[in-house]
């Protein structure tokens, strides 16, 4: 099983503090501008882990709220000091660099960073003289600065700003740069004149850019060891200048590992998506030879997604021989056999050659078993979604087909990709639909607390970005392989509201709505008054009474109309507020039409009563009960037959809560109150005491209530037939309930009563003895 130590005291200190920081770090000035208490300094360590959970808890945590001003805490170093930081998307603006201008930073990681500007190209020169690696992936702007255009008056009002390509900016005085990452640069800057000062560059990403002359990369032959040129459009001279880079090793841009091990490994990655262009170029036996007779120190190659030629393997009979190897000599990929030793990392993904037998590698990628796709999914994560999308596709499928052999690697990969790709469609739907088969019953007992706390954390993101039906689906799904309510009460609010916002949609998906209903449902069958009181006022009783009035309309009785009435049945258990707000929204004539309209469904009837039963448990209630009309309906309804005894049973409790209001409350002239209590005795007569309920009472205050009275003797003898029912059918369960809500005082001061029916008073005597036995059988007597 997975580990569910808790968090470290750093991490733990962090998280809160970024939840209270006007209470612990910060003051607010002037209401609105956070400022650092003047007599804190925190070194590197901490305020690294300060602004790296920051940007964390904005991209994945709906709850929390971001500061304007939260960069400013760190913009004088006498007292905040940062080194090594890594913001993402929209969380970072110019402004937020320019507060940190004075920042000594080593690592700056700037990922999709869309809002940025060249004005943020001007603060990296601030850093130029401490920094050592740099990543500007997918940062699409930073090359563009706004600039008024000169002319009309009229043409500034059409097009006030327009936006214009830096193309005077280079690295010039970053001396210490070594790393740096340019994937998915904007078209038109020059790379070559932008690198040409770096004097000692050791690793370079230019993922997704288009360069036929790469010439200019030999100027670091001496010290690159690390080249990732991924979807870059490759031809024969590009293969010639690689094989001049002849200190190539390894050092994965992808994620972020330390400074030191991205330096010291050896990597070189020329890779594509084989979905992305039409791309000429093929693999063939030459280049591979080229690169395993030149690069002699790599020690990791990714080529997924290009086509192979067939001269690349060893003859088929050959390849089948022996026992699995990754030794160089026994090698299936025949350039392969030339290495000195097999590579901490290949990259077949979508080729041909991740099939093989012989591959001389510790780590592949690739699409041929569970271990491959999960070492996809490692390694192209990060920066590379479109090929994440299709790894966890595979992945869906072995632990849809196969059992899952690496089940806590796979989920954390998962939610890490999930995590990390918030706003893409095709791994929310992918990795979505991958959770729902990782948490099922089968692997549960492998799964800690703190990593299934995870996977609802990132289903609840999936929901509330994305209203497209297939993400809800498998959000919902998943959900549903969790204990309801209790694993997700840590989210009890933004679950419930997530689900209500879906059955609230103008058009709905059947089977998303089928879910959503049974969720809530669940959500509220078993939880503290607290919850149902909130998220009653959330609108949960007018949401259900919506989807009733829908079905009504369409004639339906389905899964949906059953669990929106069992729903409502939940919610106003020994909750006023709910019951009244049933009332106020119609809920006793859809309560008519639904027995009208349906006259034969049971389950129906059962959830309809019991939720009325509810409702003529409060006082204040009761007067609304009392019409003609819906107490000729409860009285015909203690005749029925429907789900055994219940719908009679709860018809029968309903009327007795009516009955102890006295004579004086009954208002109306038919049917007579004597006719009705003559009927409520012949109902109670006719069940089997030994009959098992389809109920679940958590408290019984209600029923124990009816006991001390002689105003309705009828009411008592309801109260105590239902507690003799339960005691005498679920001992377990229900006789320490009763011992424990102080039942059997209230039982024998009733024995007592002169108006309490003999019958009464004698099934009374069989509850007190059935506890009283239940007590003795259950008597340590080991002392």
């Amino acid at each position: 099983m997975a580990s569910d130590s808790p968090e470290s005291l750093m991490t733990l200190c962090t998280d809160y503090c970024l939840r209270n920081l006007e209470g612990t770090l910060c003051y607010l000035l002037d209401n609105e501008t956070l400022r650092l208490h003047p007599d804190i300094f925190l070194p590197s360590e901490i305020c690294d882990k300060l602004v790296n959970e920051y940007v964390e808890l904005v991209k994945t945590d709906s709850i929390f709220e971001p500061h304007e001003s939260f960069f400013t805490l760190f913009s004088d170093p006498r007292s905040t000091r940062l080194a090594r930081i890594h913001l993402r998307e929209h969380i970072v603006q110019d402004q937020d660099l320019e507060a940190i201008r004075k920042q000594d930073l080593i690592e700056l990681y700037l990922t999709n960073c869309e809002k940025l500007t060249a004005k943020s190209l001007q603060t990296l020169v601030s850093f130029s003289h401490t920094l050592i690696s740099l990543s500007l992936f997918g940062c699409c702007n930073i090359f563009y600065e706004e600039e008024n255009p000169g002319g009309c008056e009229d043409d500034c009002l059409v097009n006030p700003t327009r936006q214009v390509l830096v193309k005077d900016f280079t690295f010039e005085g970053f001396s210490r740069l070594r790393i740096l990452n340019l994937g998915r640069l904007i078209e038109g800057v020059n790379v070559e004149t932008l690198l040409r000062p770096l004097a000692s560059l050791a690793a370079l990403d230019l993922s997704g850019i288009q360069l036929n002359d790469v010439g200019f990369l030999t100027q670091w032959k001496d010290s690159l060891v690390s080249l990732v040129l991924y979807n870059m459009d490759l031809s024969e001279e590009h293969i010639q200048v690689i094989a001049q880079l002849r200190k190539l090793r390894s050092a994965d841009l992808l994620s972020h590992h330390s400074l030191s091990s991205k330096i010291s490994s050896k990597h070189l990655d020329i890779s594509r998506d084989h979905l992305s262009s039409y791309y000429k170029f093929k693999l063939t036996r030459r280049v591979l030879n080229l690169f395993v007779e030149n690069l002699v120190n790599l020690t990791s190659l990714d080529i997924s997604g290009h086509t192979m030629l067939e001269n690349c393997t060893i003859p088929s009979m050959e390849e089948k021989m022996g026992q699995t190897s990754i030794e160089p000599a026994k090698s299936s990929i025949a350039p392969f056999r030339g290495l000195k030793r097999p590579l901490q990392f290949l990259g077949l993904f979508e080729t041909s050659l991740c099939r093989l037998t012989h591959i001389p590698a510790y780590k592949v990628s690739g699409d041929k078993n569970e271990e491959q796709v999960l070492n996809a999914i490692e390694a192209y994560t990060e920066h590379r979604p479109e090929i994440t999308s299709r790894a966890i596709n595979l992945l869906f499928d072995i632990a849809r087909i196969e059992r899952c052999s690496q089940l806590l690697r796979a989920l954390q990969l998962v939610i890490t990709a999930l995590k990390c790709h918030k706003d893409d469609k095709n791994i929310q739907v992918t990795g979505s639909a991958a959770l729902f088969y990782l948490t099922n019953s089968e692997y549960r007992m492998e799964q800690s607390v703190k990593l299934r706390r995870q996977v609802i954390q990132v289903v609840l993101n999936g929901m509330e970005s994305y209203q497209e039906v297939t993400v809800q689906r498998n959000c919902c799904l998943t959900l549903c392989n969790f204990s309801i309510p209790e694993e997700l009460e840590f989210q009890y609010r933004r679950v419930n509201e997530l689900l209500l916002n879906i059955l609230n949609q103008s058009r709905q998906d059947e089977s998303i709505q089928r879910i959503a209903v049974h969720l809530c449902n669940a959500l509220v069958c078993q939880v503290d008054n607290d919850h149902k009181e909130a998220v009653g006022k959330m609108g949960f009783v007018m949401t259900m009474l919506k989807l009733i009035q829908k079905k009504l309309a369409d004639k339906t009785c389905d899964q949906v109309m059953e669990f929106s009435w069992s729903a409502l049945w939940n919610i106003t258990d020994e909750t006023p507020d709910n019951c009244e707000m049933f009332l106020n929204y119609s809920g006793m004539k859809l309560f008519l039409e639904c027995l009208k309209e349906f006259p034969e469904k049971q389950e129906l009837h059962r959830n309809m009563l019991g939720l009325l039963g509810n409702v003529a448990e409060v006082k204040e209630l009761r007067p609304q009960l009392m019409t003609s009309q819906f107490i000729s309906v409860f009285s015909n309804l203690l005749e029925s037959k429907a789900d055994g005894i219940e719908v009679s049973y709860n018809a029968c409790g309903v009327l007795s809560h009516i009955m102890f209001d006295g004579p004086e409350a009954w208002g109306i002239c038919e049917p007579h109150r004597e006719e009705v209590v003559k009927r409520m005795w012949a109902a109670i007569q006719s069940w089997d005491i030994n009959s098992r309920r389809n109920i679940n009472y958590r408290s019984f205050e209600p029923i124990l209530r009816l006991l001390p009275q002689g105003i309705s003797p009828v009411s008592q003898h309801w109260a105590t037939w239902a507690l003799y029912n339960l005691v005498s059918v679920y001992p377990d369960k229900y006789c320490p309930l009763l011992i424990k809500e102080g039942g059997i005082p209230l039982l024998k001061d009733m024995i007592k009563m002169a108006s309490a029916r003999q019958e009464t008073k004698e099934m009374a005597r069989k509850v007190i003895e059935h506890c009283s036995n239940f007590k003795e059988e259950n008597m340590d007597t080991s002392r």
